[in-house]
């Protein structure tokens, strides 16, 4: 974001914009499942709270304006509540399988660029009175972090005093003293073990549609932290995560008739600084490409061999490391769109898998408690599979989305990974 012009979008917002097309989208999904109750949620009582709180949010009132030389946001003057927070009617959506393809239905659809980029949905209740609201937010708007935080400050129900936000490493910026040549011609080690690593052919390497189909699953959080805490090496939860992804597609890709392939994972890592004020959204994301090893049969190896990875690239802040440079980068255009080429390529990774942390303690909305919160991104050319997961009071949701013309059956992969997660608890704790 310019200092100059607050309201331009910064590159990577504007970047994340011009991505967006006939078939892909450009948004981020939240479903926030909530527990049962014997009447439905008020809409106008949610849109009343919700109303109250967007001042917290100056973007959750402006649009994007992409008239001029460059795109910024705008205040939308025709803004109304009741076009962003709605109930969402969908006949005979009783069952978990169905919400999942109401929820598909709407990560198809593209949200109004002549309206603030972001929608509540309410769909339900369920045939067991639960009910669910679909929250769509614009990457242009936010990246993962920003839009939990966005939920926090309108949506989730207000507490006394807010929980607190552990601290988190704020980005480290490039030398002011650094010519531009020198940040250009610039290849540090990160990039020689990030990028230039080609594997096999992937098997989410396909054309895309707008057609998605979701399935999502969940695991306990602490038995995650137990898990990583047996290694000799202690794992964070999130190469416990890729431990489990690595598992189930392990099993999901082994019924077909091809041998496993090399398949490496892009996992986003965000630059927020925790503690930011509410109006900091946009993006600031780097990634790590980690090599899932399909082939290894033991669940421990697995994740030892993960964990021995990312530990790594995180000692040598690989992230931080391609974050100067691509931004550097910036100051030659050519330059810099051959090289977000080169790391959006297929054969540098098969599929993202990325992991935020959610709320500690549990929430609510309009005091009804949360019971499941979960995350997805839409998949993109070329990478017909997208992972997403998110905490919420000791549960990890656990977001699968495909193209079901590109990758069908997802829903057996959710599977595979209940199931891989099931086998790694058990050979690590028992």
């Amino acid at each position: 974001m310019s200092r100059e012009d607050p309201d331009r979008l910064s590159a990577d917002d504007a970047h994340i914009l011009g991505l967006e097309s006939a078939v892909i989208t450009g948004h981020t999904l939240k479903l926030v499942v909530i527990e049962p109750a014997t009447s439905p949620l008020d809409v106008e009582a949610l849109r009343t709270a919700v109303s109250e709180r967007l001042s917290s949010q100056p973007r959750a009132t402006q649009r994007i304006d992409t008239s001029g030389p460059e795109p910024r946001w705008v205040d939308a003057t025709a803004f109304e509540i009741s076009d962003h927070v709605r109930r969402r009617e969908e006949p005979g959506c009783a069952s978990r399988d169905d919400l999942w393809r109401a929820v598909s239905k709407l990560m198809s659809e593209h949200l109004d660029h002549e309206r603030p980029l972001w929608t509540f949905d309410l769909i339900g209740p369920l045939g067991d009175g639960r009910e669910a609201i679909a929250v769509r937010i614009h990457h242009a708007m936010a990246d993962g972090i920003s839009a939990v935080r966005f939920l926090d400050d309108v949506l989730w129900d207000q507490h006394l005093e807010p929980p607190p936000r552990e601290p988190r490493p704020g980005l480290r910026a490039a030398s002011s003293q650094r010519s531009r040549v020198d940040e250009v011609l610039r290849m540090p080690a990160a990039v020689r073990r990030e990028l230039g690593h080609r594997g096999s052919h992937s098997p989410f390497d396909r054309p895309i549609s707008a057609a998605r189909e979701f399935a999502f699953t969940v695991a306990p959080l602490p038995e995650l932290k137990a898990i990583g805490a047996s290694r000799p090496t202690r794992a964070t939860v999130n190469d416990v995560l890729l431990a489990i992804v690595a598992g189930g597609l392990r099993s999901w890709l082994s019924a077909g008739a091809t041998a496993l392939p090399r398949l490496r994972a892009q996992v986003p890592v965000s630059l927020h600084h925790r503690d930011e004020g509410a109006g900091e959204l946009g993006n600031r994301d780097s990634f790590l490409n980690v090599d899932l090893p399909l082939a290894e049969a033991d669940p421990l190896t697995r994740l030892d061999r993960i964990n021995a990875e990312t530990s790594k690239r995180k000692r040598l802040d690989d992230a931080e490391e391609l974050f100067d440079l691509f931004h550097a980068l910036g100051r030659v255009k050519r330059v810099e769109e051959a090289a977000k080429r080169l790391a959006g390529s297929a054969r540098e990774f098969s599929l993202s898998i990325s992991n935020v942390p959610g709320p500690p303690a549990p929430v609510s909305v309009s005091g009804r408690r949360v019971e499941r919160l979960f995350s997805s991104s839409e998949p993109a050319a070329h990478h017909a599979l997208r992972i997403s997961a998110i905490s919420c009071a000791g549960i990890i949701g656990i977001g699968l989305c495909t193209d079901p013309e590109a990758l069908p059956d997802v829903a057996r992969l959710a599977v595979a990974m209940e199931d891989s997660y099931a086998e790694l608890r058990d050979a690590a704790i028992t």
